[in-house]
């Protein structure tokens, strides 16, 4: 696999990236979930896909997140969003792309439409979780957490085997990036993929992704007995294929 690179993006920032370059050649974009990182199974996949079928790739870890540098606490939508226009200006370029969007990924895609909307030619969204800040975390505290997350400005969100610093101001800027009510009038192909047993994102929010779009085609696939994060062989075969659809449609 290529080695990962940083590239600084301001006085004090890294941003790590993983990235395969064609000049002139469509790019596949891949935006990876909240506190997760680019060494995962899906990456890695889609990074082998675009290098087998020539097409640009560029992956990035958001301030906070994997080995870009920065507090995971300091960062939030904005900010995330912000780095990657920042990044696809700087690698991307001029050149067109299809944007691939993990969880929150799918969330920080939908906010770079108001960038790249030329430039956008395919958005394929895997479990995407727009809004979740504020629909399925916040609505779901209870009185006591929602005050201590006032109170001390951070709240330890255990889930599973994770543990998630949530702070308030990240959930003050989730607020600010509402994306389910804006239409998107792209031509372009968009498919959600998602878990039937998604127990982080409800199957909902791919309906509601798909919604936005006025012009485009629109597909919905359900894998059977999935789980969020679909990075099992079964599901990495269903991402690449539906990519794959994507692709032979701009190729």
């Amino acid at each position: 696999m290529n080695k990962f690179k940083h590239l600084k993006i301001s006085k004090n920032k890294q941003i790590r990236y993983l990235h395969n370059d064609y000049k002139e050649k469509t790019y596949i974009v891949f935006l990876h979930g909240f506190m997760s990182d680019i060494e995962g199974e899906k990456p890695r996949a889609i990074f082998k896909y675009a290098k087998k079928n020539k097409f640009g790739f560029l992956a990035l870890e958001y301030s906070g997140h994997g080995k870009s540098t920065g507090k995971f606490t300091n960062g939030n939508i904005s900010k995330w969003s912000r780095e990657v226009e920042i990044m696809i200006k700087k690698i991307v370029k001029k050149n067109k792309f299809i944007i691939v969007g993990s969880s929150m990924g799918a969330w920080l895609s939908l906010n770079q439409f108001k960038y790249f909307k030329d430039q956008i030619i395919g958005f394929l969204g895997i479990g995407p979780a727009p809004e979740f800040l504020q629909n399925l975390m916040w609505k779901k505290f209870t009185k006591k957490m929602k005050n201590e997350t006032i109170k001390k400005g951070i709240y330890n969100l255990k889930h599973g085997n994770y543990e998630y610093p949530i702070t308030y101001q990240l959930i003050k800027d989730g607020r600010k990036n509402k994306v389910l009510n804006k239409k998107i009038k792209s031509s372009i192909d968009v498919t959600m993929i998602h878990g039937s047993k998604d127990e982080v994102v409800p199957t909902s929010y791919s309906r509601k992704i798909l919604k936005l779009f006025t012009k485009t085609n629109k597909k919905l696939v359900i894998i059977k007995n999935g789980d969020h994060s679909l990075s099992n062989k079964r599901g990495i075969k269903i991402i690449l294929l539906e990519l794959d659809k994507i692709t032979s449609n701009i190729v």
